[in-house]
């Protein structure tokens, strides 16, 4: 599938309900979601950047974390690539300067910046991707830059394994699927894409489902 497809096809259709679903409204999403609002204000509180500091945010989706970004004072730009999604962060956080891409395609316009975050995002991109992500924002980031991220990982392979099958058993065939379809990393293969990039990197889990992970330049 080409990335334009697989960025954008899920989330053109999820744009409408994904407030609900991160506010608990999805059962089958509740414990991936659980914590949203403090984990999203831990992403924050990690990056403790000057006032005034650009931060690129890949994925902002509806504007949840970039509405809190704002608040704590920082220049945010958004690279997203659903254009639904877009409309709805520009409607909530009218300061967000967005613009149309991905982590693979980030516009030429795009300077460089002092803090890169995502939340529930980097999962869209295979391992070779996310290599080739991370490398990319080495050249994004000006010196004494941070990476902050909260997504989905797993341990290992076998409890990623585990996850799956717990989806099926409790009847969550979304959810089931959503994990067999989405490449979701394991902390080990996860560490070594930051450490080829040149950072480095602290993982602390966040509830069962997502950890943050914290990079910067070795």
């Amino acid at each position: 599938m080409a990335l334009g497809a697989r960025f954008n096809e899920l989330f053109e259709r999820w744009a409408e309900e994904y407030d609900s679903a991160v506010s608990g409204g999805h059962p089958e999403y509740r414990e991936v979601f659980e914590g949203y609002a403090e984990i999203l204000k831990t992403v924050v509180n990690e990056l403790a950047l000057p006032p005034g500091s650009t931060i690129l945010e890949f994925g902002p989706g509806t504007g949840n974390l970039s509405r809190l970004l704002v608040a704590a004072g920082y220049r945010v730009i958004g690279v997203e690539p659903s254009a639904a999604m877009r409309a709805q962060a520009a409607a909530k956080v009218p300061e967000l300067e967005l613009v149309e891409g991905h982590f693979l395609s980030v516009p030429d316009s795009v300077p460089t910046v002092d803090g890169i975050v995502s939340t529930w995002a980097f999962h869209h991109l295979t391992d070779e991707e996310k290599d080739r992500a991370l490398a990319d924002m080495t050249r994004l980031l000006r010196p004494g830059g941070k990476i902050v991220f909260a997504d989905t990982v797993f341990v290992d392979e076998q409890a990623r394994e585990a996850f799956q099958k717990e989806a099926e058993d409790r009847g969550f065939l979304e959810l089931a699927e959503d994990l067999r379809r989405e490449f979701y990393p394991v902390i080990g293969r996860l560490e070594e894409s930051f450490r080829k990039a040149g950072f480095l990197v602290q993982f602390r889990r966040m509830n069962r489902y997502v950890w943050l992970m914290s990079a910067t330049i070795a």
